[in-house]
């Protein structure tokens, strides 16, 4: 084994048993040289194989960071929850309900679920973690009408597509569109992210088997934490 490949294993050890937990700046590669007693081309070595396997990241200012390895996202090319899709990448996924009422459509929330502006709707918010990890933020809209009953679910326990389904009418298809944002304050203390760190914003609206747009939601994404899929054919 090379003088490089001991460090990133003995690197790794800490970062796995919490000696280096996530979120922390790991010693500079001056000092990381002197305390493995190699050159920093060596040390420099080790921390790129820790960086491609995700471990680590550099940001500017701060230094090099412990992170998570990237969660693989295949959403984009599958209808599925985020239970499903956390529990297939071997991730331990848990939601938090932050708002979950009834309330009047708005112009953007009405016009993505061909609804008249002022119609009710479900708004259910959640923050979304993987191993505990703050993943994603998301606020769901769902129209009141077709889902009577959506009302009395835990979704803290549920996931929202699984009681639509029991519901009566699941979502079947999707449309979804990708753009990359900065975090601001108030998205960087929820996904405990600095402000400024890239997130990934999806916006869908979901529809039934018949087409009907039964569902929109606003997904924010840390960008440093999921890699996401796409399928694409020559036309």
């Amino acid at each position: 084994m090379t003088l490089y490949e001991t460090i990133r294993k003995d690197l790794l050890s800490k970062i796995l048993d919490g000696t280096y937990p996530e979120g922390q700046v790991i010693p500079s590669e001056l000092e990381l040289a002197q305390m493995y007693g190699v050159s920093r081309p060596t040390v420099r070595q080790a921390l790129k194989l820790l960086a491609e396997e995700g471990y680590l990241e550099k940001r500017r200012r701060r230094g090099t960071v412990v992170t998570q390895p990237k969660v693989d996202q295949s959403f984009t090319m599958t209808i599925s929850s985020f239970e499903d899709a956390m529990r297939l990448v071997g991730r331990m996924p848990k939601t938090a309900v932050l708002v979950f009422r009834s309330e009047g459509a708005n112009e953007g929330v009405a016009r993505a679920l061909a609804l008249k502006e002022g119609e009710q709707v479900y708004r259910l918010v959640r923050l979304r973690y993987a191993d505990d990890v703050p993943n994603v933020f998301v606020e769901s809209y769902v129209p009141c009408d077709p889902y009577p009953e959506l009302g009395s679910y835990d979704f803290n326990a549920t996931s929202l597509y699984a009681a639509m389904e029991e519901c009566g009418r699941p979502v079947v298809s999707a449309h979804r569109c990708l753009e990359a944002i900065k975090a601001d304050s108030a998205s960087a203390a929820l996904l405990d992210v600095e402000q400024g760190d890239p997130l990934l914003l999806f916006h869908t609206v979901a529809r039934d088997a018949e087409g009907t747009p039964v569902e929109y939601s606003i997904a924010t994404y840390r960008g440093e934490s999921n890699r996401f899929e796409f399928d694409v054919r020559r036309t």
